[in-house]
């Protein structure tokens, strides 16, 4: 399923589901832009939204990221957290934005991968990195605007 926006293109959502905090906000500005949905998840989950196509992936170490980023075409758009299937995204031609609003680009996504190996070096090393925050409702409306950019691009 596919949303033509133009120009030939044509355009659907992946979302990387299995942790994704603002499934219920994608179907919601998804729905008011006329845009298909498709949330990939693994067997540990169970996902009905009345709105998207599921795709269930056995449950092992990437199966749900590898599954996505197999379905990936140019002109998709693609929300996930991890910054290797952002990288595979971008290479393929998606624009990819993660749960807290930031847009993935090719000139941001070097660093981000950086900072990842660097923070792997140190926990290997025995130290021990901040874990995530809780989140906020501003996270959700950070998310919400970008994810309204991403879509009206």
């Amino acid at each position: 399923m596919y949303c033509d926006i133009g120009d030939g293109i044509m355009t659907r959502i992946l979302v990387d589901a299995d942790a994704c905090p603002v499934k219920e906000i994608i179907v919601k500005v998804a729905k008011e832009y006329s845009f298909p949905v498709t949330m990939f998840i693994d067997t540990s989950h169970i996902l009905n939204d009345g709105y998207s196509e599921v795709i269930t992936v056995e449950k092992s170490r990437d199966s749900v990221d590898f599954a996505l980023v197999n379905k990936i075409i140019q002109g998709d758009i693609v929300v996930t957290q991890d910054y290797g299937v952002a990288t595979m995204a971008l290479a393929k031609g998606a624009k990819v934005v993660n749960q807290n609003g930031l847009i993935y680009t090719d000139e941001n996504i070097e660093k981000l991968l950086f900072e990842r190996h660097l923070s792997s070096k140190v926990r290997k090393s025995g130290g021990r990195a901040k874990g995530p925050r809780k989140r906020t409702k501003e996270d959700d409306e950070k998310f919400e605007r970008a994810f309204r950019i991403i879509l009206s691009q």
